[in-house]
């Protein structure tokens, strides 16, 4: 498994650029940011293929070194909790974790825009202390992404249930 980090998730990890993996990018890699809300520090994963997200709130230093077992172990969790086939993404071994660096713009701009809407659920919620991540991984997870020309749902990708919207037809 393949996790590219933004620069600032790197310093963070204490990785240096000597000890990235040069991998080509693949669409299993998974691509990891770091998120100060109300001067807390938050996770974003986002999944390069289906645009899965998952958001951690309060993330300790200790939480996350070593990286390989967290992020396993917060991706399988969240694979359960939407009821989706543990292997969605493959074999995922915590020793098998390569940290490597960003190689995608899109999927920057795509966790941009979720962490737009993670700050925005957040304060709607009330503040971090009050937000539900459970909630809002739900939420971001039914939020369609445009890729190319076709919208994609990111948990309908992963085989979890997802309703989509009706269109609307009068009565005749």
């Amino acid at each position: 498994m393949v996790l590219r980090c933004t620069t600032k998730m790197l310093n963070l990890l204490g990785v240096r650029a000597a000890a990235l993996s040069e991998v080509p990018p693949e669409d299993d890699d998974w691509y990891m940011n770091l998120l100060w809300i109300e001067r807390r520090k938050c996770l974003l994963l986002t999944h390069v293929r289906t645009l899965f997200p998952i958001v951690v709130a309060d993330v300790r230093n200790a939480d996350i070194v070593p990286i390989g077992p967290y992020v396993v172990e917060r991706i399988e969790h969240e694979l359960a909790s939407e009821g989706a086939d543990a292997g969605a993404f493959g074999h995922l071994e915590a020793a098998d974790v390569q940290v490597a660096k960003t190689a995608s713009r899109s999927i920057l701009g795509v966790m941009n825009n979720t962490a737009l809407l993670i700050r925005y659920r957040v304060a709607a919620m009330g503040g971090i202390d009050y937000a539900r991540m459970d909630i809002i991984n739900r939420f971001l997870r039914r939020t369609p992404h445009q890729r190319g020309s076709e919208w994609v749902w990111p948990a309908e990708l992963v085989g979890a249930a997802v309703p989509r919207p009706r269109r609307f037809e009068p009565d005749a």
